[in-house]
């Protein structure tokens, strides 16, 4: 399971990208990983909101994980 990270998630975890590999348990959701990345890395509980795509397609708390995603980590965004 590959994890990327934007904006400010990457500023969070100090990387654009995390690697779950074969010998770690792996999110089963969406809310399983979400849960996982606020225990690692508590800065994310100071976002608001924060979109989730698996496989390139947004997605959902419920949206079930088998471990061979790409998921990427989507901050809020705002400019002008």
């Amino acid at each position: 399971m590959n994890v990327l990270f934007f904006g400010i998630a990457k500023d969070i975890v100090g990387s654009s990208e995390i690697l779950f590999s074969d010998q770690q348990t792996k999110p089963t959701t969406v809310a399983a990983l979400k849960k996982e990345l606020i225990k690692n890395y508590p800065e994310f509980l100071k976002l608001k909101t924060l979109a989730v795509a698996v496989n390139s397609e947004y997605a959902h708390d419920d949206v079930t994980l088998d471990g061979n995603e790409e998921i990427a980590i989507i901050p809020p965004v705002s400019g002008g």
